[in-house]
Formats: C-alpha cells, sequence, structure tokens
C-alpha cells in the first residue's frame, strides 16, 4: 500500500511512544498500531499454551493465527480468542514475554506480515521498536522517544498503579534494564533510531510538549 503514509514512533518501554502515537493519530484522524500489543498477546498466548520459544516453527504459526482484538471492549482494550486480556498483556509477565517472543525471529517474521496490514487510507500511526527501521522504512515521519531508565520506570509504576495492576518500583527498574538490554542486542530489528529518525529526549517533556512537536513535524512532512 505504497502512498499511504505513515507516522512511525520508536523508542523503549517507557518512553511514552504509546500514548504520543494514540493522540498523535486521534488528531490527524490515521489509524493506529500498537505493536508492542501483538508481542505482548502472542508471548501471552505461548505463555497460556506452555509453548517452548524454541519451538520456533510452532510460534511463528501462533503468532498467524491468533485471534486478537482491538478495541472490542473499549477504546484500549485488547482480546486474545474473544477474552479481554488488557489488564493481562500490562502485567510484568506481558512485558517480559513480549521481549521474549521479540527476540525470535521467526516470530517477528510472522508478525511482520499482519502488521504491514494495519497501513490504510488515510494514513497510519505506528508505535514500537522497528516501526522506522524495519517495518515501514519508508515512513514519511521518523520519531525516536527516549528518557532515562529511571523516569521510564516510574512512568511505567504510575501507569500499572492507575490501572489498578500491582508493581513494585525496584523491580520495574530491574526488568526495564534487562529489557533494554534484549532489545538493543536482539540479531533481528535491534532497538535503535533509524538513522533519518528525530529523536527527543522526553525526560523534561510532558506529553503534551511531545505530542506538540510530533504534530508540528507531522503536518510539515504531510504538507510538502
Amino acid at each position: 500500500m505504497p502512498g499511504i503514509p505513515v507516522i512511525a514512533i520508536d523508542g523503549p518501554s517507557g518512553s511514552g511512544k504509546g500514548v504520543v502515537a494514540e493522540r498523535v493519530a486521534k488528531a490527524l484522524g490515521f489509524h493506529l498500531l500498537d505493536s508492542g500489543a501483538l508481542y505482548r498477546v502472542l508471548g501471552l498466548a505461548a505463555h497460556l499454551k506452555n509453548l517452548n520459544l524454541e519451538q520456533d516453527q510452532a510460534l511463528a504459526e501462533l503468532a498467524r493465527t491468533l485471534d486478537i482484538g482491538f478495541g472490542e471492549n473499549g477504546p484500549d482494550s485488547v482480546s486474545l480468542d474473544g477474552r479481554d486480556v488488557s489488564l493481562d498483556i500490562r502485567s510484568a509477565l506481558g512485558s517480559d514475554m513480549a521481549s521474549r517472543v521479540g527476540a525470535i525471529p521467526a516470530a517477528r517474521e510472522a508478525l511482520f506480515e499482519r502488521q504491514l496490514l494495519f497501513r490504510q487510507a488515510p494514513g497510519l500511526v505506528a508505535d514500537g521498536r522497528d516501526m522506522g527501521t524495519f517495518v515501514f522504512p519508508d515512513a514519511v515521519v521518523k520519531i525516536f522517544l527516549t528518557a532515562s531508565v529511571e523516569e521510564r520506570a516510574k512512568r511505567r509504576y504510575k501507569q500499572l498503579i492507575g490501572k489498578g495492576i500491582d508493581a513494585i518500583l525496584p523491580a520495574l527498574l530491574r526488568d526495564l534494564k534487562e529489557r533494554d538490554l534484549r532489545d538493543s542486542q536482539r540479531p533481528i530489528s535491534p532497538l535503535k533510531p533509524a538513522e533519518d529518525a528525530v529523536v527527543l529526549d522526553t525526560n523534561d517533556l510532558s506529553i503534551d510538549e511531545v505530542v506538540e512537536q510530533v504534530m508540528d513535524l507531522a503536518r510539515a512532512r504531510l504538507a510538502g
């Protein structure tokens, strides 16, 4: 579907990319792809099925046949096989499993095709870790959001507590450090800014300020 504009927003866990992507998509009237949710649902499904992650082909087949639903029980809801798993995939287990399956090439390849289908008119805002480098390398706007691991751990803690999910800050900090290491060192689509991405350090920026900067860039690029 060349010609349909894509805005790619990448970054590590807790950088704010999900909230920013959602708000930018709404402002522009674009579709939204939360690629992290796909990996989280796959990781949860593999866990529920007691699937050995070393079984590459079985994991790839599971990725291709996942019955995933978005927005069926509310704007931010995610379902697996008709069951709401919105809270399950945001748990520590969900984050850990997403990072583990995301390091498996067969799983990434299977989910790659599903992600491409989200590119529909009038446009798409895609957030993840390799949207601008691998999935949508022709994106008209590429943003890489970052922040210190300590700041990201605090944000994730507030987010989880706000959703009614138990969380322990030191454990979140440790998990984020481990996930950053896995995501940045995996052999396929490692976490890194695209060469032509605009890198935004969000340590001292509010969500409104980040959204404003992304929107300014998006409007300029789309107009051009």
